[in-house]
């Protein structure tokens, strides 16, 4: 039951960098009323538990811990506890909580649309994983294949502080990162992919400010049937047809990452080689797009049973 003619919304944590581009995308939106907090308050419990009884969804754009605070305080209202949308990776393998990609499987939607709780996914797992997935369910992947996801993200990727480095100029261009490969994205692209080994993540960043592609290289004798790389292209194209936000792109010999900035959107790609049987499959996107703010978008018009546009309003 919604408390209002128009569903709220109210963003705990809305000045940091996802928080703001899920106002801005959700400024598009009118059949939305968004509320804010007193920016002097924005640390009281009392004022934030208060505002949380008064809307119908609450999205947590917090760090870790304060997110599992923030949860916390909502569940204590009881009946009258608003829906939660997790930006986080606090919740997004917990069994309590909806996983919030809904081109995961055809019956994502409907799971996400009935939970209280949902899990944004993370924006480095969500293409490994529309990637890695309909390979898996379909048996052409093993779920104990060595697979290894290489990627790369604009610094936004990183909050305040590293843009804050990269926009006064004491960053470097180019940087691999996570080489203890202990990075915290690895449990949930582990998770829904369906893969029982541990896949190798080996995340980069550079100097542009957004915008991602996630890359993950196949020997296609080692796959079932060893297929060839048209035959992994179909099966993404059956498995993805219809979807809104998710396409199957001709394949490329060059690759750059800021395509579908302001969108979104998210292409998949098959770069293969018949002759050497390998391919390398590739999904680019928006980092603050489908792989944060967007998906935050596109999933509080589920939860709340309403149409809602997931695109940046400079990008529309």
């Amino acid at each position: 039951m919604l408390k209002g003619q128009i569903p709220s919304v109210f963003i705990d944590g809305e000045a940091g960098t996802t928080g703001l581009e899920i106002r801005e995308r959700l400024a598009v939106n009118p059949a939305l009323s968004l509320r804010s907090i007193d920016p002097a308050r924005r640390k009281d419990p009392d004022a934030r538990r208060a505002l949380m009884a008064e809307v119908d969804l609450v999205v947590l754009c917090l760090p870790d811990d304060a997110a599992k605070e923030s949860a916390a305080l909502a569940a204590s209202l009881g009946d009258a506890a608003p829906k939660l949308i997790d930006a986080s990776t606090a919740h997004r393998v917990h069994p309590d909580w909806a996983y919030g990609l809904p081109e995961l499987t055809p019956d994502q939607p409907g799971i996400i649309a009935a939970a209280k709780r949902v899990a944004n996914p993370g924006c480095y797992p969500t293409g490994a994983i529309l990637l890695l997935r309909p390979l898996i369910d379909a048996g052409l992947m093993s779920p104990d294949f060595p697979v290894t996801v290489n990627a790369i993200s604009g610094y936004s990727g990183g909050g305040n502080a590293m843009i804050a480095t990269y926009e006064a100029r004491t960053a470097p261009n180019f940087e691999l990162y996570g080489l203890a490969l202990e990075h915290k994205h690895v449990a949930e692209l582990q998770h829904y992919s369906g893969l029982q080994r541990r896949p190798i993540f080996v995340p980069s960043v550079a100097d542009f400010r957004q915008g991602m592609i996630d890359s993950i290289p196949l020997h296609l004798d080692l796959l079932r049937g060893s297929p060839k790389p048209a035959e992994i292209e179909d099966l993404l194209h059956t498995r993805y047809a219809g979807s809104e936000f998710v396409s199957v792109a001709r394949s490329d010999a060059k690759l750059e990452p800021e395509a579908l900035n302001g969108s979104n959107a998210i292409e998949l790609r098959v770069h293969g080689n018949d002759r050497h049987g390998q391919a390398v499959l590739t999904a680019r996107y928006d980092n603050l797009g489908k792989g944060a703010s967007g998906a935050a978008v596109q999933n509080i018009g589920l939860m709340l049973g309403i149409a809602v546009t997931a695109t940046l309003p400079k990008a529309a």
